[in-house]
């Protein structure tokens, strides 16, 4: 992690297989929840090459912008396939896949950690079974970002942050009941 001053903005990158779901997800969220403080960005090993319309469909109605959502290659991020890329300050996979990979060297030698979660895009059935899933999805990627965001920083030593991380992708998560 670079120097954890307290005006410094971390870069975070969501890593999944597609970039079509759960990694959209958690940067529209991470980039409104940490405005200011976090600019979060989300590629896939192998990106579908389109965002989920479900995932489109519960951004716009919880007032996200969408206009830069993209599905894309983390090879964006990597130093090999983009010089250009931003320094990475936390890279978490929130899909299985992605955390069994062997993953880019990434610029800035970042923290990372794995908090997976199911895939709603997995998930077959009515279109509302479909939407319940993505709001799941949306809700347990919202706590785990609350509590990256407001961790003590400053305070942590870099492997009491590993260790709170790694708790954080340990979340107990509920979905919300679907019956009655």
């Amino acid at each position: 992690m670079s120097d954890p001053a307290p005006d410094k903005e971390f870069n975070v990158l969501f890593l999944c297989t597609g970039n079509s779901a759960r990694s959209i997800l958690a940067e529209a969220i991470m980039n409104r929840m940490g405005r200011g403080r976090f600019k979060a960005y989300s590629a896939g090993s192998m990106p579908t090459g389109k965002v989920n319309p479900f995932a489109l469909d519960l951004l716009t109605r919880m007032h996200h912008p969408i206009d830069t959502a993209r599905s894309k290659s983390w090879e964006e991020f990597s130093r090999a396939g983009n010089p250009d890329a931003p320094e990475l300050d936390f890279v978490f996979t929130v899909c299985d896949n992605a955390a069994n990979e062997v993953c880019p060297i990434w610029p800035g030698q970042p923290m990372s950690a794995h908090w997976g979660l199911p895939d709603p895009a997995a998930v077959g059935g009515s279109d509302t079974a479909k939407a319940l899933a993505f709001a799941d999805a949306y809700r347990m990627l919202a706590n785990r970002i609350d509590l990256f965001i407001n961790l003590p920083f400053q305070s942590l030593s870099k492997l009491s942050l590993q260790k709170r991380l790694d708790g954080i992708g340990q979340t107990r998560d509920t979905p919300a009941r679907t019956d009655g």
